[in-house]
Protein backbone atom coordinates (compact mmCIF):
# COMPACT_ATOMS: atom_id res chain seq x y z
CA UNK A 1 0.00 0.00 0.00
CA UNK A 2 1.56 3.31 -1.30
CA UNK A 3 0.98 6.56 0.61
CA UNK A 4 0.81 10.10 -0.42
CA UNK A 5 4.48 10.57 1.36
CA UNK A 6 5.53 8.02 -0.95
CA UNK A 7 4.24 10.13 -4.33
CA UNK A 8 5.91 12.96 -2.71
CA UNK A 9 8.99 11.09 -2.49
CA UNK A 10 8.95 9.43 -5.73
CA UNK A 11 7.96 12.41 -7.40
CA UNK A 12 10.55 15.39 -6.08
CA UNK A 13 13.22 12.07 -6.59
CA UNK A 14 12.91 13.29 -10.24
CA UNK A 15 15.09 16.19 -11.49
CA UNK A 16 13.39 19.43 -12.53
CA UNK A 17 10.26 18.76 -10.40
CA UNK A 18 8.42 20.70 -8.01
CA UNK A 19 5.15 20.39 -5.38
CA UNK A 20 2.28 22.90 -6.28
CA UNK A 21 -0.90 23.53 -4.75
CA UNK A 22 -3.77 22.60 -7.80
CA UNK A 23 -5.57 26.01 -7.62
CA UNK A 24 -8.71 24.29 -8.77
CA UNK A 25 -8.95 21.37 -6.49
CA UNK A 26 -6.45 22.52 -3.80
CA UNK A 27 -4.52 19.30 -3.58
CA UNK A 28 -0.47 18.98 -4.37
CA UNK A 29 0.43 18.62 -7.76
CA UNK A 30 4.03 17.25 -8.99
CA UNK A 31 5.15 18.85 -11.94
CA UNK A 32 8.10 19.81 -14.19
CA UNK A 33 8.14 23.17 -16.33
CA UNK A 34 6.22 21.38 -19.06
CA UNK A 35 2.87 20.81 -16.38
CA UNK A 36 1.63 18.43 -13.90
CA UNK A 37 2.83 14.82 -14.11
CA UNK A 38 1.00 12.98 -11.01
CA UNK A 39 -1.46 15.07 -8.57
CA UNK A 40 -3.85 14.29 -5.83
CA UNK A 41 -7.33 13.73 -7.14
CA UNK A 42 -10.48 13.70 -4.84
CA UNK A 43 -14.15 13.48 -6.58
CA UNK A 44 -15.97 16.51 -7.52
CA UNK A 45 -19.59 16.12 -7.61
CA UNK A 46 -20.17 16.05 -11.00
CA UNK A 47 -18.02 12.74 -10.84
CA UNK A 48 -20.20 11.21 -8.17
CA UNK A 49 -23.14 11.72 -9.64
CA UNK A 50 -21.33 10.02 -13.26
CA UNK A 51 -20.38 6.92 -11.06
CA UNK A 52 -23.26 6.62 -9.51
CA UNK A 53 -25.64 7.19 -12.91
CA UNK A 54 -23.16 4.37 -14.11
CA UNK A 55 -23.53 2.24 -10.88
CA UNK A 56 -19.71 2.72 -10.13
CA UNK A 57 -18.52 4.40 -6.80
CA UNK A 58 -15.86 6.62 -6.03
CA UNK A 59 -12.99 4.17 -4.32
CA UNK A 60 -12.29 4.07 -0.68
CA UNK A 61 -8.87 5.63 0.13
CA UNK A 62 -6.58 8.19 -1.25
CA UNK A 63 -6.35 8.46 -5.44
CA UNK A 64 -4.16 9.98 -7.51
CA UNK A 65 -4.41 11.68 -11.07
CA UNK A 66 -0.91 9.99 -13.30
CA UNK A 67 -0.15 11.41 -16.84
CA UNK A 68 0.08 8.63 -19.36
CA UNK A 69 1.83 8.71 -22.90
CA UNK A 70 -1.16 9.11 -24.79
CA UNK A 71 -4.57 7.45 -25.24
CA UNK A 72 -2.75 4.13 -25.72
CA UNK A 73 -1.37 4.01 -22.32
CA UNK A 74 -4.37 4.86 -20.71
CA UNK A 75 -6.03 1.94 -22.06
CA UNK A 76 -2.96 -0.55 -21.49
CA UNK A 77 -3.19 0.71 -17.90
CA UNK A 78 -6.50 0.47 -17.39
CA UNK A 79 -6.73 -3.20 -19.17
CA UNK A 80 -3.80 -4.44 -17.10
CA UNK A 81 -4.40 -3.37 -13.64
CA UNK A 82 -8.16 -3.04 -13.62
CA UNK A 83 -7.57 -3.43 -9.69
CA UNK A 84 -4.92 -0.26 -9.22
CA UNK A 85 -6.04 2.36 -12.26
CA UNK A 86 -9.55 3.64 -12.82
CA UNK A 87 -10.68 6.42 -14.77
CA UNK A 88 -14.04 8.90 -14.87
CA UNK A 89 -16.29 10.26 -17.29
CA UNK A 90 -14.27 13.79 -16.67
CA UNK A 91 -10.90 12.35 -18.28
CA UNK A 92 -12.96 10.88 -21.31
CA UNK A 93 -10.30 12.10 -24.38
CA UNK A 94 -7.24 13.56 -21.90
CA UNK A 95 -4.07 10.73 -21.26
CA UNK A 96 -4.35 10.23 -17.68
CA UNK A 97 -5.48 7.43 -15.12
CA UNK A 98 -6.40 7.69 -11.70
CA UNK A 99 -4.54 5.35 -9.59
CA UNK A 100 -5.64 3.69 -5.69
CA UNK A 101 -3.06 4.57 -3.63
CA UNK A 102 -4.56 1.60 -1.30
CA UNK A 103 -4.20 -1.20 -3.45
CA UNK A 104 -0.60 -0.24 -5.61
CA UNK A 105 3.02 -1.71 -4.25
CA UNK A 106 5.35 1.00 -4.43
CA UNK A 107 7.66 -0.51 -7.22
CA UNK A 108 4.75 -0.26 -9.62
CA UNK A 109 3.92 3.46 -8.24
CA UNK A 110 7.51 4.55 -9.06
CA UNK A 111 7.30 2.91 -12.15
CA UNK A 112 4.30 4.81 -13.38
CA UNK A 113 5.15 8.09 -11.81
CA UNK A 114 8.10 7.87 -13.93
CA UNK A 115 7.03 7.39 -17.26
CA UNK A 116 4.32 10.14 -16.32
CA UNK A 117 7.23 12.39 -15.69
CA UNK A 118 9.45 11.12 -19.07
CA UNK A 119 6.28 12.47 -21.05
CA UNK A 120 6.40 16.44 -19.20
CA UNK A 121 10.55 16.23 -18.28
CA UNK A 122 13.04 18.16 -20.39
CA UNK A 123 15.74 17.12 -22.46
CA UNK A 124 17.95 18.13 -19.92
CA UNK A 125 16.29 16.44 -17.11
CA UNK A 126 15.85 13.31 -18.80
CA UNK A 127 19.69 13.00 -19.43
CA UNK A 128 20.17 14.39 -15.83
CA UNK A 129 18.40 11.06 -14.98
CA UNK A 130 20.25 8.64 -17.47
CA UNK A 131 23.54 9.72 -15.96
CA UNK A 132 22.11 9.01 -12.47
CA UNK A 133 21.07 5.61 -13.58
Amino acid sequence: MATLDDVRAIALALPETFEKVDGHRGGAAWRTKKGAFVWEREPGKTDLAQLEAAGRAWPEGPVIGIRTEGLEGTEELLAAFPDRFFTIPHFAGYPAVLARLDVIDADHLREVITDAWLVRASAAAKALLADQG
